[in-house]
């Protein structure tokens, strides 16, 4: 019975602490948003003319495959941002931003404009390099925090900011089609 539950407590410890590659990034199978665990649900690799410029991996308070559902929902979620790439700068991903961000509202980010601007004013605030992790965190009651190499820059309140983000990766014209199907866990 004590190695029974010894087996069971290792098995438990060493779940817990798995983790997924892609790229050479190492992606936890779960992360804590506030008071909520969250599982990996996919990820994969953003690809712009050929080159990996990043890995993408999108956490969720359980599994789903509907991707306008997830960017839909107001429930804690986190996009992971590993850059893997020297070719990423702050001001090519602020334009590749912007772009998502018309593809994911069909052009009317004009009621949410200020979010998007405050949330983009962040990237310029330290020069993107090769290695950086953002996490853009989705918490209900606070608002999308926005985290770079684990330290939080800001908050960007409202659903429907946190809808037009995540519909950039899940959303019906998704920037990458390929990751959107990896987030997806597909």
């Amino acid at each position: 019975m004590k190695n029974l539950l010894t087996t069971a407590l290792l098995l438990f410890v060493v779940s817990t602490f798995a983790q997924v590659e892609i790229n050479g990034v190492k992606l936890a199978s779960t992360i804590k948003a506030g008071d909520n665990n969250l599982t990996l649900n996919g990820g994969g690799i953003r690809k712009k003319f050929g080159f990996s410029i990043y890995v993408g991996a999108l956490y969720l308070p359980a599994k789903s495959k509907d991707g306008n559902a997830i960017a839909k929902a107001n429930e804690p979620q986190s996009m992971r941002i590993a850059i893997t790439s020297g070719m990423v700068t702050s001001s090519k991903f602020i334009e590749s931003t912007k772009e998502g961000f018309q593809k994911s509202t069909g052009g009317k980010t004009a009621p949410i404009q200020a979010k998007i601007d405050k949330f983009l004013k962040l990237f310029t605030q330290n020069e993107i390099v090769d290695g950086d992790v953002y996490d853009l965190t989705f918490l209900p009651a606070e608002g999308v925090k926005v985290y770079r190499n684990g330290k939080q820059l800001d908050v960007v309140q409202g659903l429907d900011f946190k809808t037009a983000l995540f519909g950039i990766w899940l959303g019906g014209n998704p920037a990458d089609e390929k990751l959107k199907v990896g987030l997806l866990g597909s």
